[in-house]
């Protein structure tokens, strides 16, 4: 399994992923992802899935170039599919399998993870007490941590430093994972 918050994507103030790159983590090709939307369209509503504009293709095209989807992005013929939090988990009770279940359950904990880091940078933007910034501060780099946690849980060694600049301040956490 590979780490899920590479592909979580902002379009329209929302976190979605792509439909190709949640066939990738599906361990599915794309247009079983599609298929699996058509014939249960009554499971999507209005805010759990949107096709991308041709503009917001083009966007992403131009600013993601460093992303896993770029070349998916660029052979497309088709505008993508954008999958919101909602629109991930009627998924998962659509696709069947081992790989899709453990997926869900990635997907699920991150989104969350990430929610949480939000609430967190938004509190930190306007927390007044020292003690209570720094208590945040710890709790945003756990979070950090717990996020890129899975991408790292094979390796023998690695060492990520991670600065956000938030407002005036700065957050810099640093991971160090060994072989257990």
């Amino acid at each position: 399994m590979q780490s899920i918050e590479p592909f979580i994507i902002e379009l329209r103030s929302q976190k979605v992923i792509l439909d190709s790159d949640v066939a990738k983590i599906y361990g599915v090709e794309t247009r079983d992802i599609n298929k699996a939307v058509k014939n249960n369209l009554d499971k999507f509503p209005d805010g759990y899935i949107f096709k991308l504009s041709k503009h917001e293709l083009e966007y992403l095209r131009g600013n993601f170039s460093t992303t896993n989807n770029t070349m998916q992005l660029s052979k497309t013929r088709v505008l993508p599919k954008a999958f919101t939090e909602k629109g991930l988990y009627m998924l998962a009770t659509i696709i069947k399998s081992k790989q899709a279940t453990n997926a869900t359950l990635q997907i699920i904990e991150t989104f969350a993870k990430v929610r949480e880091f939000s609430n967190v940078a938004k509190s930190l933007a306007t927390e007044k007490s020292e003690l209570k910034k720094q208590s945040l501060i710890k709790k945003s780099g756990q979070l950090i941590g717990d996020i890129l946690n899975q991408e790292f849980a094979d390796d023998t060694s690695s060492e990520t430093t991670i600065e956000l600049n938030l407002a005036m301040i700065k957050i810099k956490h640093k991971i160090i994972k060994n072989k257990k």
